[in-house]
């Protein structure tokens, strides 16, 4: 599934990351700040979204698909292992890492 497919063109990011949440969807986006803006983060955190970020926002479709294929394994892990909410960073190596999650938005 895509977000053009899936939300309006003009859909507010706290909107749509707040609908994936709830459907238990995956966010896979090259928007870097998106976790660093205060209502897109609190949207991530409330609706448990699990969230992977490319590190290089300026990547290609195609890279992005040769990434996501070094990537898949790594993050498949992340998923069974890790609590939602979280925001993990893909490397345009393919490495994956959580960067934030629950226990950094409530302090433990």
């Amino acid at each position: 599934m895509t977000h053009h497919g899936t939300f309006k063109d003009n859909a507010r990011d706290d909107d749509w990351l707040r609908k994936a949440g709830r459907r238990k969807w995956v966010v896979i986006t090259k928007d870097k700040n998106i976790r660093k803006r205060s209502l897109e983060r609190e949207a991530i955190m409330t609706a448990k979204v699990r969230a992977f970020i490319f590190t290089g926002g300026d990547l290609s479709g195609v890279e992005m698909g040769e990434i996501l294929v070094a990537a898949i394994p790594k993050m498949g892990r992340i998923l069974d292992e890790t609590k939602p909410p979280f925001v993990a960073r893909v490397t345009g190596a393919g490495d994956v890492a959580v960067i934030d999650d629950e226990s950094a938005a409530d302090g433990t």
